[in-house]
């Protein structure tokens, strides 16, 4: 028997269906509610309120449960590539050996971006941000390879997911290279993924370049953990853009400028900055502690809770480990990296931390990391947006294989002016000057 919810308002009544999903979530079905009553709904932000269903990833911020495909983050974490998350991501299963194989093979004959493209970088102020260089590169590549542009025809649409996986680690190296006027290094085909993106960053042609094991463990894990995270900022903005039927090159580029924004991406860049205040301030971490407690500061500690967890960030407890292993091996002796780990130890046994389960998030491991291993913080937004493409491409997808799926179109509550006249131009002189 189907549910149903009543909506009562005057001596209207609307009948909508309930809408239950695999793991126990239920809404309410309003989309005929317009059309019944004249009524629509009112949710800023969308913050409770679901575009469509999908069957990519669940998350459960009450208790702490992130799963794409089904698999949870802790055994991908353990088990899994990037590269094959990736694919599980987009395709909706674990490929194959052969497909795997396959995969890989394609992705690393397609991180060689065209000659008149790189050209693109030199043109940009060399403190240009590089998530605008980022996002500008890929809407350029939709120029270049015009025959694929056709949301609706699969083949067409395999060869951009290709060539944007491929690029987009060789696109952020360039605009890290160009802005320290450093050599653009090539891609390497022999390397893996996550070594092919070290080296681009970091080696230079003068001399040789050792891509630490550590440091693509712990860059695999990031991008594994980064991959989707449901209806977040920007995955909304590429499935509203793409909902247009705009391709997907498009689409991942107004991605890339929703995660520019601090509110979304530049969480771990924010930690890195706290951690610099406090340092400046001479290090005191205890003081930091007592102010981000004190109800009339206005400090507040970054990279710990999380709006959508309310328990724990499961991603948090897998990084943690890896962070570890990082500085341990990378030797870091950073004032910064000292401050965090004296930082962490003290929230998380503090009382006032644990009752309100403010336990460090993603942000703020991933970022000790990323200075750990020399990204610089204006890059840290740019290596989110690495990891975040497989959810990118994953929902563009779906919603473009949906057969029920429309333009996103959402309505609005005016509270503007009500109507009044025109106002001739020399009258409006007037009645500026009077007053």
């Amino acid at each position: 028997m189907s549910k149903s919810a009543k909506i009562i308002y005057g001596d209207k009544e609307v009948e909508c269906p309930v809408v239950e999903g695999t793991e126990g979530e239920v809404g309410i079905d309003i989309s005929k509610l317009r059309s019944s009553s004249g009524l629509i709904t009112l949710d800023n932000g969308f913050a409770n309120t679901s575009s469509g269903t999908s069957a990519i990833t669940f998350l459960d911020g009450e208790k702490g449960i992130l799963r794409y495909r089904g698999i949870s983050i802790e055994d991908l974490a353990k088990n899994s590539s990037f590269i094959e998350v990736a694919y599980l991501l987009i395709y909706g299963n674990l490929p194959t050996e052969q497909e795997l194989l396959s995969w890989e093979s394609e992705i690393k004959h397609h991180t060689l971006i065209k000659e008149d493209l790189s050209k693109l970088f030199d043109a940009f102020p060399r403190d240009a941000h590089p998530m605008g260089v980022l996002s500008s590169a890929i809407s350029a590549m939709s120029t270049f390879y015009q025959e694929y542009l056709d949301p609706k025809n699969s083949h067409d649409v395999d060869q951009v997911i290709i060539k944007l996986l491929g690029m987009l680690p060789t696109i952020a190296s360039y605009s890290y290279k160009t802005s320290i006027n450093q050599p653009r290094v090539y891609p390497r085909n022999d390397l893996d993924y996550c070594s092919n993106f070290l080296n681009m960053m970091f080696s230079v042609p003068s001399e040789k370049y050792e891509v630490p094991s550590e440091v693509v463990e712990a860059l695999n894990l990031l991008l594994i953990l980064h991959a989707d995270h449901e209806q977040n900022c920007s995955t909304s903005a590429v499935r509203l853009i793409g909902s247009s039927e705009a391709n997907l090159f498009a689409s991942i580029s107004g991605g890339i400028s929703a995660l520019w924004g601090p509110l979304h991406g530049g969480a771990n860049q924010a930690v890195m900055e706290m951690l610099n205040q406090i340092h400046l301030d001479g290090g005191n971490v205890q003081k930091f502690i007592d102010l981000a407690k004190d109800k009339n500061s206005s400090f507040r500690l970054m990279g710990f809770g999380h709006r959508v967890y309310k328990n724990f960030d499961p991603r948090a407890k897998i990084i943690k480990g890896a962070c570890d292993k990082v500085l341990e091996k990378m030797g870091v002796d950073n004032p910064l990296l000292n401050i965090a780990k004296e930082l962490e130890h003290s929230a998380l046994n503090d009382q006032y931390f644990v009752d309100r389960k403010l336990y460090p998030n993603v942000d703020f491991y991933s970022g000790i990391i990323y200075s750990a291993i020399n990204i610089p913080v204006n890059m840290f937004t740019v290596m989110f947006a690495l990891g975040r493409l497989p959810g990118w491409i994953a929902h563009w997808k779906e919603m473009n294989e949906d057969p029920k799926s429309r333009i996103g179109r959402p309505r609005q509550i005016y509270n503007g002016e009500n109507e009044y006249s025109y106002v001739d131009l020399n009258k409006r002189l007037n009645k500026k000057k009077a007053a």
